[in-house]
């Protein structure tokens, strides 16, 4: 990372002309040579969260041309700034390798010149999708004449909290400006110089159009303790979107004062019912498990049905691609010696691996696989592998997670591979959003009465 970056970025950042500013060269949270007051991060935090009102203001006046002009001038600057963002990455990198960060973490850290191309085609996608802004979601005319509108509008100023996910910097900035909002980032320690870098590259982008580069913001500078002043910045932000690992989670939706959508851990299951045929069973889960093991969307428990003949081949498949499997009694004796398993334990069945890691049960029905799954899910996504119709409609009917599929890989629970473009994160709870947010799920709704004169009797 150049000195000139680090500048501009602290200079544009967002920070409080009325706070003491971090010093210039201590733009990051790790490098702060001159630490705040809590008082001073609150009141930098809220200042970057009125120009962010300022500049969502903007953003909701924004027609749809203008916004996709400023995701493809974003993807474009990506790729035309990837050498720089790449070298900031490769420092991030370095330094979690040097702190023993999980592969897994590592994993969902690292950018590639793929990965970048992927950012730049979700952005294409999103800009080819229609603009949420405005949608009438239902209206009537009353019989005393009133017209009456509910449309989609922007939520405002969203922010997002997240770990080590450089991706989702893009993402999320990407999908809260085709939606019409404004948003601060805080990414995480562990993402620092790739998340300094990429904001910088953003804003650039949103100024080279016209559009508010304050649109875009980030509270990285300011640490931890920014963080905390973003859950308490009630009236300021007007909602908070976690993503991360249970921790992260839960520590967002117990101290925040701000509006949260909860996002959640993937606690992943596939159930191979007795008709699942042995070929459909080896390449799904070779995919759901094994694909990108460190994401949300991976299986981690696969239920069996006793009836069912294919966890042999499953399993020397799975073994062979390098997966550790946690077996019950019963699914370890149905597997051939030459099969190497651990004995799997309770916590196995509530474990999120996220690594090349599968909990392994056989059961006796459908009703102890669905029993299993409301024991243990965290309401993420469930899969059932079979060629019963009616088995597959109860599983549908009975399972109560976000997504529920049917033969086919839990990797498609993701805001790209359904047709939105891009996600924010993967909601399991019920109020506003649940699954994988997009667009709309960023926008929420205003009453529009139009009349003649009516008044109320």
């Amino acid at each position: 990372m150049t000195e000139a970056l680090i500048h501009n970025t602290a200079a544009t950042s967002g920070a409080n002309p009325a706070a003491p500013a971090a010093p210039e060269d201590g733009n990051l949270p790790h490098s702060a040579a001159v630490p705040l007051s809590v008082e001073d991060v609150e009141a930098a935090v809220h200042a970057i969260a009125d120009r962010s009102r300022q500049a969502a203001r903007r953003m909701a006046r924004a027609n749809r041309a203008w916004k996709d002009r400023g995701l493809r001038a974003i993807g474009a600057a990506l790729l035309e700034r990837k050498n720089l963002i790449l070298a900031a990455n490769a420092t991030d990198v370095a330094t979690g390798k040097a702190n023993g960060t999980s592969a897994a973490m590592l994993d969902r850290l690292t950018l590639t010149e793929t990965r970048i191309a992927g950012l730049v085609a979700a952005l294409e996608n999103l800009a080819n999708l229609p603009d949420p802004v405005g949608n009438v979601v239902r209206g009537q005319t009353l019989p005393n004449g009133l017209r009456l509108r509910q449309v989609n509008v922007p939520m405002g100023v969203v922010a997002a909290i997240y770990e080590a996910r450089p991706n989702v910097t893009v993402d999320i900035a990407g999908l809260a400006l085709k939606s019409g909002n404004a948003v601060i980032l805080r990414g995480g320690t562990a993402a620092a110089a790739t998340n300094e870098a990429l904001v910088h590259v953003l804003r650039e982008a949103l100024d080279s159009v016209g559009l508010p580069s304050d649109a875009v913001q980030t509270v990285d500078q300011y640490g931890r303790e920014g963080a905390n002043a973003l859950m308490r910045a009630r009236g300021k932000v007007d909602v908070l979107i976690p993503r991360g690992g249970r921790e992260l989670i839960q520590t967002v939706v117990t101290n925040s004062a701000v509006p949260v959508i909860e996002t959640g851990e993937g606690n992943v299951h596939i159930f191979i019912d007795e008709s699942a045929s042995e070929d459909m069973a080896v390449e799904i889960l070779l995919n759901a498990k094994t694909q990108r093991p460190s994401v949300c969307n991976t299986v981690e428990t696969l239920l069996v049905h006793t009836g069912s003949t294919v966890l042999p081949a499953v399993a020397a498949a799975l073994r062979e691609a390098g997966v550790t499997l946690h077996t019950d009694e019963r699914s370890r004796a149905a597997l051939p010696s030459s099969i190497a398993s651990e004995p799997a334990t309770d916590e196995d069945w509530g474990t999120e691996y996220m690594d090349l890691d599968l909990a392994v049960a056989m059961v006796d029905s459908l009703d102890d696989a669905v029993k299993h799954i409301r024991t243990w899910s965290t309401g993420h996504t469930e899969a059932i592998l079979t060629n019963n119709l009616a088995n597959a409609e109860r599983f549908i009917a009975e399972v109560d997670s976000a997504a529920v599929i049917v033969n086919a890989s839990t990797r498609f629970t993701d805001g790209g591979e359904l047709g939105l473009g891009a996600e924010v994160g993967i909601s399991t709870q019920k109020l506003h959003a649940r699954g994988p947010m997009g667009l709309t799920e960023l926008t929420t709704t205003k009453w529009i009465v139009q009349g003649e004169g009516q008044v109320r009797g």
